[in-house]
């Protein structure tokens, strides 16, 4: 089973070569070119040294004279030699850097680009941690043997020229060569077994800490509040601990035959300076000859070398490669059509959803297969209000991401000014729908540049424009350096409420037709919120941002109020429709869940205040308080 094992590792490395090489063929033939250079000096300079100590260093000796010609001659040998191999080294090098390096940003930019591509629902079932590794590590792990693969190429042509030379030189030091040559590459290939699982778990450890190290960050503030420091310190710790014995495995076992593949070539060079002296000895072959073999196998102990580098990252390739393929053959994006709506003509656009059901994916679903929404039908009309409001799991948040088309619905269509959502360009879908999430989302940028997002036509002009609707203009003004202020990574420079309306005056300043609140205003303070609804209802082209209609997740009852109309839904379903009075005159379950929010606003803002009280004063001394 070890043995099958091994045998799937080293075909699947090799396919990853061949697909590397087939993506970069110039370049890797340059590489090649310049490593094969350097193996054929290799061999020539043996046949050169041979010669300049067998033809010049020992007669030499023997006259007690040495001819500066022939000196000057044999050094130039070595020096043009010299020069050759350089460049060999030069382009081998040059070539494989560039070229690794090419394959590595490339599929960065292939892995994420996929991420874009593929659903939400993907991205659920995939921690960020492990996203970060397929983008990262993996990636650079896949192509990691690149860099000794040319010099690899280059040995073999080596290593037959080698053997050629060494039969063309005598037929007993041939045999020497082909005791050798395979023992080194039988020895790389178990090494590659041997190397095989313990690249694989480093690599999978490897992605597992980066999980728990992000979650442990991006959590930082419950870590704190709840008192987990050393908890999740000691999770880190133990996931750590295991990558770091997962790769002391593999630094033993390189440990144990790096002296192995160092050794073999010396024992190579010693039977050849044994069996050579008894050829010698017997006149078959001369002091040239024999030179010229002890050195060839002198100096190839490090090209050798080269192959087992190769097969040795050939596990962690195919790890990082399968984790790569992971993502890159991926199903469930969803494609976009071809129409374009008239974005700067028809006004605020009109939103419809018809007999909609949706249910989670099978791996999400909680039992598989869990109905979220069933016969959701409903009209935003242009330019009007429409609040959707709902107990907690009823699918309001459901029904935002089908209107920005995060998901599609199983049956029923969603649809723009009269077209189905599927159908629209991705330029024309985010041109004219616009979502504010309930969680707020702030780049470690600054304030302009969270706003406009490099987007054409989004000037400063326009930027205060959507701050001034958003209710945002007074707390960007009074900051540092007003716009150009850098507001920390989320944003954490920022209160709650601040980050809520950045993230709304970035959609504002997309100039979007439709506006889609997901509870994005639930840190705003009810005054300020009912402000920015009012200002979006009554907002116009003059004031430098369109009107535009609104769907508006809601559980306030002054955001409620604002609505023209109301959309109640239970369990996935359109319960009631009407305007606020008329529901609750008439639905006993919209009252309940209405009072039951406004009572709990009560019950914080009187939390709230008695935060802000101080101690009694002590009798006969009274303040004033400003209420």
């Amino acid at each position: 089973m070890a043995s099958k094992t091994s045998r799937d590792v080293l075909s699947r490395g090799l396919g990853v070569l061949r697909q590397a090489i087939r993506e970069q063929p110039r370049i890797f033939a340059v590489a090649v070119v310049g490593s094969v250079l350097f193996g054929g000096m290799i061999i020539v300079s043996a046949r050169v040294v041979g010669s300049v100590i067998g033809e010049v260093a020992l007669p030499s000796i023997e006259r007690g004279e040495v001819g500066s010609g022939t000196l000057a001659l044999a050094a130039a040998a070595l020096f043009g030699i010299s020069v050759l191999r350089v460049a060999g080294i030069f382009g081998r090098r040059l070539g494989a850097g560039y070229m690794q390096y090419r394959l590595q940003a490339s599929y960065r930019r292939r892995v994420t680009r996929r991420y874009l591509e593929l659903p939400l629902s993907w991205h659920h079932r995939n921690s960020t941690g492990t996203l970060l590794s397929n983008a990262n590590s993996d990636v650079e792990a896949a192509w990691y043997p690149i860099a000794p693969l040319p010099f690899a190429v280059g040995t073999l042509v080596m290593l037959v020229g080698a053997i050629v030379s060494l039969f063309a030189t005598d037929w007993a030091l041939a045999l020497v060569g082909l005791a050798v040559f395979p023992a080194l590459f039988a020895l790389n290939v178990v090494y590659s077994r041997r190397m095989a699982p313990r690249q694989a778990r480093a690599q999978r450890l490897r992605a597992e800490v980066s999980g728990i190290a992000h979650e442990s960050f991006d959590g930082a503030l419950v870590v704190k509040t709840m008192g987990r420091e050393a908890q999740e310190t000691a999770r880190f710790a133990g996931r750590a601990g295991e990558l770091r014995d997962s790769l002391i495995a593999v630094g033993r076992l390189r440990g144990v035959f790096d002296p192995l593949l160092e050794t073999l070539p010396s024992l190579g060079t010693l039977a050849v300076l044994v069996v050579g002296a008894f050829r010698l000895r017997q006149g078959a072959i001369s002091v040239t000859e024999l030179v010229s073999v002890a050195f060839l196998f002198t100096v190839l102990a490090f090209p050798v070398r080269a192959i087992g580098w190769v097969l040795a990252e050939l596990p962690r390739s195919v790890a990082g490669w399968d984790r790569v393929r992971r993502v890159l053959d991926a199903t469930g994006e969803m494609p976009y059509g071809q129409r374009v709506l008239d974005s700067a003509s028809s006004g605020p656009a009109t939103l419809t959803f018809s007999d909609v059901h949706y249910s989670y994916p099978p791996a999400e679903a909680h039992p598989p297969g869990a109905q979220v929404l069933g016969e959701v039908g409903f009209t935003v009309p242009s330019g009007r209000t429409v609040a959707l409001v709902g107990p907690t799991g009823a699918g309001k948040s459901t029904i935002a991401s089908l209107a920005v088309r995060l998901v599609d619905p199983d049956s029923g269509a969603v649809c723009l000014d009269g077209v189905d959502v599927r159908e629209l360009t991705s330029a024309s879908l985010a041109g004219t729908v616009a979502l504010v999430a309930q969680v707020p989302f702030i780049f470690d940028d600054t304030v302009r540049a969270n706003i406009a997002l490099d987007r054409p036509g989004v000037d400063d002009e326009v930027v205060w424009a959507a701050l001034r609707l958003a209710e945002a203009d007074g707390f960007v003004a009074a900051l540092p350096d007003g716009l150009d202020t850098m507001v920390g990574e989320r944003g954490t420079s920022l209160s709650g409420g601040q980050r809520q309306r950045l993230t709304l005056a970035r959609a504002l300043a997309g100039r979007p037709r439709l506006l889609v609140l997901d509870d994005a205003t639930s840190a705003v303070d009810p005054r300020v919120e009912a402000a920015i609804l009012a200002g979006l209802r009554s907002s116009t082209a003059e004031a430098g941002v369109p009107a535009a209609s609104i769907l508006v997740v809601a559980y306030r009852r002054a955001t409620i109020a604002l609505a023209d109309e109301v959309i109640y839904v239970e369990q996935g379903r359109v319960v009631a429709r009407g305007t606020h009075s008329e529901l609750l005159a008439t639905v006993p379950g919209y009252v309940d869940l209405v009072t039951a929010y406004e009572q709990a606003e009560v019950e914080r803002a009187q939390e709230s205040s008695y935060g802000d009280e101080v101690a009694p004063l002590p009798s006969g001394l009274e303040i004033e308080v400003d209420r």
